[in-house]
């Protein structure tokens, strides 16, 4: 006779978890790898829990290719993103966005000019830690010059950086976040932008007071006219390379699908490459594939725009699967159920509900210090309880990436801290009261949710056709 599967314990569930938190904890703090192969260790002991419980082998295996088959569109999504940043590299549209955007450098509004610049570059190249590491460090030698202590330069980098990456429909974390709550990330990307103008209005006044306290001081800007002047002599810089992306944006408020919009964007960079930069037929496919191997002699300029392709996206996509395989095996199971209903008991409200989501994101960078990850398990927990009360996935994705990808770099043993306190020379503990989009962001979203405003809460019926099904 089959043995009939029973429902999970609380305590099954909750070593499953346990588990997986100590083995990500070990493998990523304690010796620095990737999270990848720990979340595919999780995700044998979730199986090996589903056997204790008297699920087959098939149902196991099913579980797993429901899940990774929810996250597919996102797949398909960071494939054809990794293709569009090797082509705007190429064609100098990436390039173009820097070199203008350090155009604003000034003494007297240094610090605010700061966080906009690095929103302007983290938007341009999808990657707050590629900003970090290579304008951020430039800008820190300038601020040093200013006589402006480490911490709140650090601090302004750091809001700038990450809200840029936030935003950015070419970052990891922008596409993750949408997968795990099952929509799109142009109608992710969108909604964002609602409950992120309060934060960023406040953090742009914030430096900009702060700031003027050190404006009289005369600046080396040796570094910034490096990097432009490489820019220059490197790329054909033009406003026309502007195009690109502004056709995207014009697309994204056209409400065009995120797959056909992004790969017009690529296509365009392909025409532009040519025209702009003389690259061939060849340079185009290893770019779209391999990614852009910036070889300009300046070592700020070549670390950042050497990035993109197909192949650089594997990353992400490799760990995105991962992910829904444990997913898949926790939903399929019943083990993610019973502890979301042991969470939910006590939670009253869509506020409560916000506030419990942004609370586990935060956990999960300081327990499993990864951000991918405080997105992937939160997201994949109350997907299911966002939807029970109506509301769309887009005010699920908002908080994971409100709570998990903007606190990540205030952890300092999390991933984020760690290289961020290696590229800028300053602790998490040391520019943490500083970096103000990061923590006000969460907490300003999570006010928001217990006032039932619209700018984090948006119900399913308000645009049901970017509902992607989780069933």
């Amino acid at each position: 006779m089959t043995r009939q599967p029973r429902k999970p314990y609380i305590y099954e569930a909750i070593i499953t978890f346990l588990f997986l938190i100590i083995v990500m904890a070990v493998g990523i703090a304690v010796f620095e790898m990737d999270p990848h192969i720990p979340m595919l260790i999780g995700t044998a002991f979730a199986a090996v829990m589903a056997m204790k419980l008297g699920y087959r082998w098939q149902d196991i295996e099913e579980g797993m290719i429901h899940g990774i088959t929810q996250a597919l569109q996102s797949v398909i999504i960071l494939a054809i993103i990794g293709v569009l940043i090797g082509v705007w590299l190429l064609s100098g549209v990436v390039p173009t966005m820097i070199y203008y955007g350090l155009n604003i450098i000034s003494p007297s509004i240094f610090l605010l000019a700061t966080v906009i610049i690095c929103s302007i570059t983290s938007l341009a190249t999808g990657t707050s830690w590629g900003t970090a590491g290579t304008i951020g460090i430039a800008l820190m030698g300038v601020a040093q010059g200013l006589g402006i202590p480490a911490p709140i330069a650090a601090g302004a980098i750091i809001s700038g950086a990450y809200f840029g990456d936030k935003m950015s429909p070419l970052s990891d974390t922008t596409n993750l976040a949408p997968a795990m709550a099952g929509t799109d990330v142009f109608t992710h990307a969108k909604f964002m932008v609602r409950s992120n103008v309060i934060t960023y209005i406040i953090t742009l006044i914030f430096f900009l007071v702060v700031g003027l306290k050190y404006g009289g001081a005369a600046a080396d800007l040796s570094a910034i006219e490096q990097i432009q002047g490489g820019l220059q002599a490197s790329f054909n810089i033009s406003p026309i390379l502007l195009l690109p992306p502004i056709v995207v944006i014009v697309l994204v408020a056209k409400k065009m699908p995120a797959i056909p919009g992004i790969f017009i964007g690529a296509m365009l960079g392909m025409i532009f490459a040519p025209i702009f930069q003389g690259a061939d037929f060849g340079d185009i496919l290893s770019a779209s594939y391999s990614g852009y191997v910036s070889q300009t002699g300046v070592e700020t300029i070549d670390s950042l725009l050497t990035a993109g392709g197909l192949e650089g996206m594997m990353y992400s996509i490799s760990l995105t699967i991962i992910a829904m395989m444990f997913g898949g095996i926790m939903e399929k199971t019943g083990q993610l159920e019973v502890i979301v209903n042991a969470l939910l008991k006590r939670i009253k409200g869509v506020g409560g509900l916000i506030a419990l989501t942004a609370g586990t994101s935060v956990m999960s960078n300081i327990t499993m210090p990864e951000q991918y990850i405080s997105i992937v398990v939160p997201g994949r927990m109350y997907a299911k309880a966002y939807r029970d009360k109506d509301l769309h996935p887009k005010t699920l994705s908002n908080v994971l990436e409100s709570a998990g990808t903007l606190t990540s770099p205030l952890i300092p043993w999390n991933t984020c801290g760690a290289f961020l306190y290696t590229v800028l020379g300053v602790s998490a503990f040391q520019y943490g009261k500083w970096a103000i989009m990061n923590y006000l962001t969460p907490i300003v979203v999570i006010i928001l949710g217990f006032l039932n405003s619209k700018l984090v809460i948006s119900r399913i019926e308000d645009d049901p056709e970017t509902v992607i099904s989780i069933n």
